[in-house]
């Protein structure tokens, strides 16, 4: 919301000599987002006045139309003789007021004037459009004043050209602030001065004789005020003070009757419509849109309604989107240039209504910005009043003395507040005196002693329990004057074993060639089936979002995989090939019978039990790790060919991770999406199945865009922590040698390498250090259907050398248990 200063002193008598820097600084303090204050015509020196051309000379041979023009400028030149002025601008005419900035004057951007010759004649000044004054971005031609001002008249007072403007980024739950109105309060508390409400109208009561209005949805309409103007002038045109208030604020001018209806928004912060009434047939009705039915809207776009659409209608049909814009079919065109007789609307519409209807479109605009954070439902009858003064002033229109008010009849929103609330709130001594002020500032009205009864102002729908009014109290106290105490940490605490262990996973990923990442944990259906997951998958049920992003990703992720392929492919799209990525983070799994959370309180801390109840409504949260891999993992070079990314180097990162937790990975053959189902594995520590690894299945590749081979792996780093059992040992060194044994057994191919594996180690008994896969081998040598499979054991005695037979014995014994379990024999036996 950009507020000129010269407009809010309308509202707030400021003391003088105030600057827009003080004002900032006054509302930041209480609360307000203020990111700048623009000085608008800072560097403008003048002389700059009204003109008036008397006569133009067309001169020709150049590549665009350039014109010599007589400027009469009045006395402001000394002489009152004419200025002679080249000018390439087209849009006006002999006898046309326009702007001139005479030699010596200096325009914004240090851009100074002075006489020259320019296209074979001397140019006295120059002839100004709105962008070199600093008015806005046209720079189509020249401004055209309106022909009452008097020539030589000073055009910087007159164009209102040098004012400061602060920018405020206003939070959702500062909706009254998209308003003058909102701002000038906010002000006036923060200076401890009394405010003029422009909402402070008399407004006719209403009676039967307005435009008829039907309201069949009267939660979604809460209330609706309709007025009518009529003999409306066509010509009349915006005056300047309304024009340069609506460019200030960051509008552009459009038309009389649009520029009034934009000018009472942004004043008193009530969203209006004016229709065409030669164009509105019969009743005005606000209802929920039939699924299909078509609307096109100011835009010049023919939208699809949506069943949960809030749409105004007339004996047609559709006529407009409540709250977010009107249809192009009643519209005010962009002169008013036929319109002479209007229909305002004024209404208050569901907040959630109108934000679901402008995502669901697509479609932002002010009025849906405003609606959607909450307006005043009480403005409604002042706004359209407002609209009425200044159609009848400045268009010299009739207002009828019919008024139309349709409402919902509803009581005022009460909150019952200790007095000393907010002082437990804040950890501070207020008092009753000031708590009681403070909420008076902000519109409240206040009853009551120890037991406060609070009656919310209806400008002010954020304001929903104790905590919020608390809020306003140390707001407008003042955030810097909370007493400050650094918290008392108890000693001997430090990282927990699972901060410690996703330390060292982190950079022991990061120290195989792995770039960390984060990904957005917002997934949708699109991306599920994209992964090719069955339509009864788990992983499809998701924790939505109420207010989520983009309503095609509603959903918290059940999978660290969506998100961090989709970065994949961006870098892979931008030209980074040989990529391998790595992320650790929550995943979110409902059951779906999660309890309602508790309201926790915020003036103490929460009990054990209220914690529990938290807990207990949450989504089981675990946090997991995954790789995606694509590309060369080692490029080629002078040193060898290098070789490409593949299932098993996603392993080997899932390896990596369990050795951080002192842990060995049995790892087995699945088929489990999105995996390529023949080079798919499952990860288990012990018999507990931890993980996935392997290859995507080519569908899936081709589905998300990725490159060939692409590979991932995931693991549930909290079972794995789980299983780690305790602190992480550090490795034994040992002073005596190691003795090697290497065997080649053969088994049917259908036996998994894990069970072989697992009867080797257990054969082997305590002598064994470690066991590595070093060979497999398949061909008509050891038979069809068979494999071979050849591991390097080494043995190692903790007090002692082995000697060869011993180590030969923990190598039989080894052999003589994996031929029990699995059926192998040592190769050329």
């Amino acid at each position: 919301m950009r507020a000129p200063l010269s407009w809010l002193r309308e509202y707030v008598d400021l003391p003088a000599g105030t600057t827009g820097s003080d004002v900032q600084e006054r509302l930041v303090a209480a609360g307000l987002e203020v990111e700048r204050v623009e000085r608008l015509g800072a560097g403008l020196v003048g002389p700059l006045v009204v003109g008036e051309v008397l006569a133009i000379e067309e001169l020709s041979g150049f590549k665009k139309p350039i014109r010599f023009c007589q400027v009469d400028v009045g006395k402001a030149n000394g002489s009152g003789e004419p200025q002679n002025i080249v000018c390439g601008a087209t849009n006006f005419r002999v006898g046309d007021k326009v702007v001139v900035i005479l030699p010596g004057g200096v325009l914004p951007g240090d851009f100074r004037i002075s006489a020259r010759k320019t296209y074979g004649k001397t140019s006295e000044g120059m002839i100004c459009s709105a962008r070199e004054l600093g008015m806005g971005d046209d720079h189509d031609g020249i401004i055209v004043l309106p022909p009452e001002h008097e020539a030589g008249t000073d055009a910087i007072e007159l164009l209102e050209l040098v004012d400061e403007v602060l920018d405020i980024a206003v939070t959702p739950d500062r909706g009254y602030c998209l308003s003058m109105r909102g701002i000038a309060r906010e002000t006036a508390t923060a200076y401890g001065l009394p405010l003029r409400d422009p909402a402070l109208l008399d407004v006719p009561t209403p009676n039967a004789h307005g435009y008829p209005v039907e309201v069949a949805d009267p939660i979604g309409c809460t209330r609706f005020t309709a007025r009518t103007v009529t003999n409306v002038n066509p010509d009349a045109v915006s005056p300047l003070w309304l024009q340069r208030r609506l460019q200030k604020a960051g509008m552009r001018p459009i038309s009389l009757a649009v520029d009034i209806t934009n000018y009472v928004m942004l004043e008193l912060g009530q969203p209006l419509h004016a229709y065409d009434r030669s164009r509105v047939k019969g009743t005005i009705g606000v209802r929920r849109a039939a699924r299909g039915e078509k609307l096109t809207t100011l835009d010049g776009t023919q939208r699809t309604l949506d069943a949960e659409d809030l749409v105004i209608t007339d004996d047609s049909g559709p006529i407009g989107l409540a709250g977010v814009m009107g249809g192009a079919h009643t519209e005010i065109d962009d002169t008013g240039a036929t319109t002479t007789e209007i229909v305002i609307e004024a209404a208050h519409f569901d907040p959630v209504a109108v934000a679901r209807t402008s995502r669901r479109h697509k479609l932002s605009s002010e009025a849906a910005k405003r609606f959607e954070r909450g307006t005043d439902p009480l403005t409604t009858s002042a706004a359209a009043q407002r609209t009425v003064d200044l159609l009848v002033l400045l268009a010299g229109g009739t207002a009828e003395a019919g008024v139309t008010e349709v409402i919902t009849p509803s009581a005022p929103h009460t909150i019952a507040i200790p007095a000393d609330h907010p002082d437990r709130v804040a950890g501070t001594s207020y008092g009753r005196e000031t708590v009681v002020r403070r909420l008076q500032q902000v519109g409240c009205d206040v009853y009551g002693s120890d037991e406060l009864v609070v009656t919310v102002p209806s400008w002010r729908p954020d304001l929903r329990d104790p905590n919020d009014l608390a809020e306003e109290v140390i707001r407008l106290e003042g955030y810097e004057n909370l007493p400050s105490t650094l918290p008392k940490p108890p000693s001997g605490h430090g990282l927990t074993e699972g901060q410690l262990l996703r330390r060292r996973v982190g950079r022991a990923l990061a120290a195989a060639g792995y770039v960390e990442v984060q990904a957005y944990p917002f997934v949708g259906e699109a991306s599920f089936d994209q992964l090719a997951l069955d339509k009864d998958d788990p992983r499809r049920r998701t924790v939505r979002l109420v207010n989520p992003l983009s309503d095609e990703e509603p959903g918290l992720r059940t999978t660290l995989l969506p998100g961090l392929l989709a970065t994949l492919r961006r870098n892979e799209g931008r030209g980074a090939h040989d990529l391998a990525l790595f992320e650790t983070g929550l995943v979110f799994l409902p059951t779906g019978d999660e309890p309602l959370p508790p309201k926790l309180p915020v003036d103490r801390r929460p009990t054990a039990e209220e914690i529990a109840a938290l807990d207990a409504a949450l989504p089981h949260q675990p946090r997991h790790v995954a790789v995606v891999l694509a590309g060369s993992r080692e490029p080629a070079g002078w040193w060898g060919k290098g070789y490409g990314a593949s299932w098993a180097d996603a392993v080997e990162a899932a390896r990596t991770v369990a050795r951080e937790a002192d842990l060995e990975l049995t790892v087995r053959q699945a088929q489990f999406a999105p995996w390529h189902p023949g080079r798919c594995a499952a990860l288990h520590v012990g018999d507990q199945l931890v993980g996935h690894a392997g290859e995507l299945h080519p569908r899936v590749i081709k589905a998300m865009s990725l490159p060939e081979r692409t590979s991932a792996m995931e693991l549930d780093l909290d079972l794995v922590e789980r299983a780690k059992g305790g602190p992480l040992r550090a490795p034994r060194v040992s002073t005596f040698p190691v003795a090697t044994q290497d065997v080649a057994l053969v088994m049917d191919a259908g036996v998994a390498a894990a069970e072989v594996e697992a009867a080797l180690r257990d054969g082997a008994g305590e002598l064994l250090e470690s066991l590595r896969l070093f060979d497999v081998f398949t061909g008509e040598q050891i038979g069809e259907g068979r494999k071979s499979l050849a591991y390097a054991l080494r043995f190692r005695a903790p007090d002692r050398t082995l000697t060869a037979e011993e180590a030969s014995a923990a190598r039989d014994a080894a052999v003589e248990r994996a031929a029990e379990r699995t059926g192998a024999v040592l190769r050329g036996v």
